[in-house]
């Protein structure tokens, strides 16, 4: 699995935060979107390992965490790959906080991966992202104890009575809202807010 770490050369101790992209990115640019938190953080980008054009057969490429075809395999890999991947870096850096990031595509990846992980993860964080339904909803679901839930108030693909039912059911599992004025995005004064 690709990735990327900023800075590149992480001291130990330090607050590490995983950032799971959403669909068509890559951790080249999605990464830049948490190079401002400061000194304290180390920050992780984990690439999904489906890559693609994004229009047509060349130009720019974006990659993606999964689709419908080969599924359940792609989930069961995803979780592996990130538990060891993951697992090396908290044992180098020792961190002293965890937080995982999931945005958009990235949150059912993020939530599946935290629901199985024996790692000590301390804050989840949904950005823009749906719950995936194929996790338990009861106390059998396995999250950091701090969680949050992030929608912009113009996201397009959450409005409405969508966002509505979206913020019901992140409520209903423990989490913490978080509604900001702006799109389908990292929004930097609430980024640095929550983490």
């Amino acid at each position: 699995m690709r990735y990327s770490v900023f800075p590149e050369s992480p001291q130990k101790g330090k607050h590490l935060v995983i950032a799971l992209h959403g669909y068509g990115q890559l951790i080249e640019f999605f990464g830049k979107k948490f190079e401002q938190l400061g000194s304290e953080f180390v920050i992780v980008c984990p690439e999904g390992m489906h890559r693609f054009y994004l229009e047509g057969t060349s130009g720019r490429v974006g990659a993606s965490w999964m689709t419908r075809e080969w599924r359940e395999q792609d989930i069961i890999e995803n979780i592996e790959i990130l538990n060891k991947l993951i697992g090396n870096i908290v044992h180098e850096l020792n961190p002293k906080k965890i937080t995982v990031i999931g945005f958009s595509q990235g949150v059912a990846t993020a939530a599946r991966w935290l629901n199985s992980t024996t790692l000590p993860i301390d804050r989840f964080i949904a950005w823009a992202g749906v719950f995936p339904p194929d996790l338990p909803m009861g106390t059998e679901l396995k999250l950091p104890p701090e969680k949050y839930a992030v929608i912009g108030k113009q996201d397009p693909y959450f409005h409405g009575e969508i966002a509505d039912k979206m913020i019901s059911l992140y409520a209903n599992l423990g989490f913490k809202t978080e509604v900001f004025e702006g799109k389908h995005e990292i929004n930097q004064e609430l980024l640095k807010k929550i983490v």
